[in-house]
Protein backbone atom coordinates (compact mmCIF):
# COMPACT_ATOMS: atom_id res chain seq x y z
CA UNK A 1 0.00 0.00 0.00
CA UNK A 2 1.49 3.70 -1.28
CA UNK A 3 2.08 6.07 1.51
CA UNK A 4 -0.68 8.10 -0.16
CA UNK A 5 -3.27 5.56 0.34
CA UNK A 6 -2.32 4.91 4.04
CA UNK A 7 -2.71 8.71 4.85
CA UNK A 8 -6.26 8.28 3.01
CA UNK A 9 -7.22 4.91 5.21
CA UNK A 10 -6.26 6.57 8.62
CA UNK A 11 -7.73 9.51 7.58
CA UNK A 12 -10.90 7.85 7.05
CA UNK A 13 -10.63 5.81 10.33
CA UNK A 14 -10.18 8.79 12.43
CA UNK A 15 -13.38 11.11 10.74
CA UNK A 16 -15.36 7.73 11.73
CA UNK A 17 -14.50 7.18 14.61
CA UNK A 18 -12.03 9.96 16.10
CA UNK A 19 -11.67 8.94 19.81
CA UNK A 20 -11.48 5.09 19.45
CA UNK A 21 -11.85 2.55 22.47
CA UNK A 22 -10.85 -0.66 23.64
CA UNK A 23 -13.53 -3.13 24.26
CA UNK A 24 -12.49 -4.17 27.42
CA UNK A 25 -13.86 -2.67 30.60
CA UNK A 26 -11.14 -1.34 33.23
CA UNK A 27 -10.61 1.94 35.50
CA UNK A 28 -7.26 1.54 36.40
CA UNK A 29 -3.91 0.80 34.49
CA UNK A 30 -4.02 -2.74 37.01
CA UNK A 31 -6.98 -3.56 36.12
CA UNK A 32 -6.42 -3.21 32.00
CA UNK A 33 -3.72 -5.44 32.87
CA UNK A 34 -5.70 -8.04 34.28
CA UNK A 35 -8.13 -7.96 31.65
CA UNK A 36 -5.51 -8.02 28.78
CA UNK A 37 -4.15 -10.85 30.27
CA UNK A 38 -7.78 -12.45 30.25
CA UNK A 39 -8.37 -11.42 26.99
CA UNK A 40 -5.77 -14.14 25.88
CA UNK A 41 -7.56 -16.88 23.76
CA UNK A 42 -10.76 -15.50 24.58
CA UNK A 43 -13.42 -12.68 23.32
CA UNK A 44 -13.54 -9.09 25.19
CA UNK A 45 -17.43 -10.40 25.66
CA UNK A 46 -15.90 -12.81 28.15
CA UNK A 47 -13.82 -10.98 29.86
CA UNK A 48 -15.95 -7.95 30.63
CA UNK A 49 -19.06 -10.60 32.07
CA UNK A 50 -16.39 -11.79 34.50
CA UNK A 51 -14.81 -8.85 35.14
CA UNK A 52 -17.92 -6.96 35.95
CA UNK A 53 -18.27 -9.24 38.51
CA UNK A 54 -14.88 -9.37 39.96
CA UNK A 55 -13.72 -5.68 40.15
CA UNK A 56 -16.35 -4.74 42.47
CA UNK A 57 -14.82 -7.13 44.65
CA UNK A 58 -11.20 -7.18 43.96
CA UNK A 59 -9.58 -4.17 41.18
CA UNK A 60 -5.97 -4.04 43.15
CA UNK A 61 -2.85 -6.39 43.73
CA UNK A 62 -4.07 -6.43 47.27
CA UNK A 63 -7.54 -7.26 46.69
CA UNK A 64 -6.56 -10.00 44.14
CA UNK A 65 -3.95 -11.33 46.00
CA UNK A 66 -6.53 -11.79 49.43
CA UNK A 67 -9.00 -13.81 46.89
CA UNK A 68 -5.97 -16.29 45.73
CA UNK A 69 -5.72 -18.74 43.08
CA UNK A 70 -8.93 -20.94 43.95
CA UNK A 71 -11.00 -17.39 44.91
CA UNK A 72 -10.36 -15.65 41.64
CA UNK A 73 -10.75 -18.92 39.40
CA UNK A 74 -14.34 -18.72 41.15
CA UNK A 75 -14.81 -15.38 39.39
CA UNK A 76 -12.83 -16.26 35.65
CA UNK A 77 -13.46 -19.66 35.18
CA UNK A 78 -15.99 -19.37 32.13
CA UNK A 79 -12.58 -17.88 30.11
CA UNK A 80 -10.61 -19.96 28.33
CA UNK A 81 -7.07 -20.77 30.18
CA UNK A 82 -8.59 -19.77 33.29
CA UNK A 83 -6.52 -21.90 35.75
CA UNK A 84 -3.10 -20.51 34.29
CA UNK A 85 -4.44 -17.17 33.95
CA UNK A 86 -5.42 -17.14 37.85
CA UNK A 87 -2.50 -18.12 38.68
CA UNK A 88 0.05 -15.59 36.54
CA UNK A 89 -2.47 -12.94 37.62
CA UNK A 90 -1.96 -13.53 41.15
CA UNK A 91 1.68 -13.84 40.87
CA UNK A 92 1.64 -10.62 38.73
CA UNK A 93 0.23 -8.62 41.37
CA UNK A 94 2.64 -10.28 44.29
CA UNK A 95 5.56 -8.65 41.81
CA UNK A 96 3.60 -5.44 41.45
CA UNK A 97 3.61 -5.05 44.92
CA UNK A 98 7.38 -6.62 45.71
CA UNK A 99 8.94 -4.21 43.18
CA UNK A 100 6.93 -1.56 41.66
CA UNK A 101 4.85 -0.13 45.17
CA UNK A 102 1.64 -1.96 43.73
CA UNK A 103 1.62 0.12 40.12
CA UNK A 104 1.89 -0.83 36.95
CA UNK A 105 4.94 0.46 35.36
CA UNK A 106 5.10 2.33 32.11
CA UNK A 107 8.38 0.37 30.93
CA UNK A 108 8.00 -2.87 28.52
CA UNK A 109 10.71 -4.73 30.21
CA UNK A 110 8.90 -4.35 33.02
CA UNK A 111 6.25 -5.48 32.27
CA UNK A 112 7.21 -8.43 30.19
CA UNK A 113 8.74 -9.45 33.00
CA UNK A 114 5.49 -10.35 34.52
CA UNK A 115 4.03 -13.21 34.31
CA UNK A 116 1.75 -13.90 31.89
CA UNK A 117 2.32 -10.38 30.02
CA UNK A 118 4.36 -10.94 26.41
CA UNK A 119 4.91 -8.39 23.76
CA UNK A 120 1.66 -7.79 22.68
CA UNK A 121 0.05 -7.44 26.38
CA UNK A 122 2.68 -4.72 27.07
CA UNK A 123 2.19 -3.07 24.24
CA UNK A 124 -1.50 -2.83 24.99
CA UNK A 125 -0.96 -1.57 28.30
CA UNK A 126 1.50 1.12 27.57
CA UNK A 127 -0.64 2.06 24.54
CA UNK A 128 -3.98 2.50 26.23
CA UNK A 129 -3.29 3.29 29.95
CA UNK A 130 0.04 5.38 29.24
CA UNK A 131 -0.59 6.76 25.75
CA UNK A 132 3.18 5.41 24.11
CA UNK A 133 2.84 4.80 20.23
CA UNK A 134 2.98 1.49 20.43
CA UNK A 135 1.18 -1.42 18.36
CA UNK A 136 0.35 -4.66 19.58
CA UNK A 137 -0.27 -6.89 16.98
CA UNK A 138 -3.47 -9.41 17.29
CA UNK A 139 -5.03 -11.97 15.01
CA UNK A 140 -7.26 -9.65 13.73
CA UNK A 141 -4.69 -6.97 12.77
CA UNK A 142 -2.11 -9.58 11.64
CA UNK A 143 -5.32 -10.38 9.22
CA UNK A 144 -6.00 -7.05 8.31
CA UNK A 145 -2.27 -5.64 7.91
CA UNK A 146 -1.58 -8.87 5.39
CA UNK A 147 -4.93 -8.75 3.85
CA UNK A 148 -5.33 -4.78 2.81
CA UNK A 149 -1.48 -4.79 2.10
CA UNK A 150 -0.74 -2.16 4.74
CA UNK A 151 1.93 -3.76 6.46
CA UNK A 152 2.65 -8.26 5.07
CA UNK A 153 3.91 -9.72 7.17
CA UNK A 154 4.92 -13.79 7.90
CA UNK A 155 4.52 -13.25 12.11
CA UNK A 156 3.03 -11.05 14.38
CA UNK A 157 6.73 -8.99 15.06
CA UNK A 158 7.44 -8.36 11.57
CA UNK A 159 3.63 -6.92 10.96
CA UNK A 160 4.43 -4.99 14.32
CA UNK A 161 7.24 -3.57 12.65
CA UNK A 162 6.26 -2.79 9.42
CA UNK A 163 3.14 -0.63 10.96
CA UNK A 164 5.42 1.46 12.98
CA UNK A 165 7.17 2.01 10.22
CA UNK A 166 4.25 3.04 7.61
CA UNK A 167 1.59 4.03 10.15
CA UNK A 168 2.66 8.13 9.82
CA UNK A 169 3.31 9.09 13.24
CA UNK A 170 0.15 11.31 13.71
CA UNK A 171 -2.11 8.52 13.95
CA UNK A 172 0.10 6.00 15.97
CA UNK A 173 -1.99 6.92 19.13
CA UNK A 174 -5.10 5.21 17.91
CA UNK A 175 -3.90 2.97 14.97
CA UNK A 176 -4.12 -0.36 17.05
CA UNK A 177 -7.69 0.27 17.94
CA UNK A 178 -8.93 1.58 14.46
CA UNK A 179 -7.12 -1.71 13.29
CA UNK A 180 -8.55 -4.16 15.81
CA UNK A 181 -11.90 -2.65 15.51
CA UNK A 182 -11.80 -2.58 11.55
CA UNK A 183 -10.45 -6.37 11.99
CA UNK A 184 -13.30 -7.67 14.63
CA UNK A 185 -16.32 -5.86 12.85
CA UNK A 186 -15.64 -5.66 9.16
CA UNK A 187 -12.53 -7.19 7.73
CA UNK A 188 -12.99 -10.78 9.99
CA UNK A 189 -11.84 -13.83 8.97
CA UNK A 190 -14.48 -15.44 7.52
CA UNK A 191 -17.40 -13.44 6.22
CA UNK A 192 -15.71 -10.00 5.66
CA UNK A 193 -17.76 -7.22 4.69
CA UNK A 194 -16.36 -4.97 2.10
CA UNK A 195 -19.48 -3.56 1.45
CA UNK A 196 -19.26 -1.78 4.38
CA UNK A 197 -15.74 -1.32 4.26
CA UNK A 198 -14.63 2.25 4.68
CA UNK A 199 -11.54 1.90 2.81
CA UNK A 200 -12.65 -1.31 -0.15
CA UNK A 201 -10.83 1.08 -2.52
CA UNK A 202 -8.08 1.51 -1.28
CA UNK A 203 -7.15 -2.36 -0.08
CA UNK A 204 -4.95 -4.97 -2.09
CA UNK A 205 -7.10 -7.71 -1.14
CA UNK A 206 -7.86 -9.45 -4.64
CA UNK A 207 -10.83 -11.29 -3.85
CA UNK A 208 -13.13 -8.86 -2.56
CA UNK A 209 -16.47 -10.02 -1.79
CA UNK A 210 -18.17 -6.35 -3.88
CA UNK A 211 -16.81 -3.49 -5.19
CA UNK A 212 -15.86 -0.56 -3.73
CA UNK A 213 -18.59 2.09 -2.49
Amino acid sequence: MTPKKIEEMFERFKKANPDPRSDLQFNSPYELLVAVMLSAQATDISVNKATEKLYPVANTPESIIALGVEGLKSYVKTINLYPTKSKNIIRMSEILLEKHDGDVPADREALEALPGVGRKTANVVLNTAFNQMTMAVDTHIFRVSNRTGLAPGKNVLEVEKGLVKVIPPKYMMNAHHWLLLHGRYVCKAKNFQCENCLINDLCGYPDKTTAAR
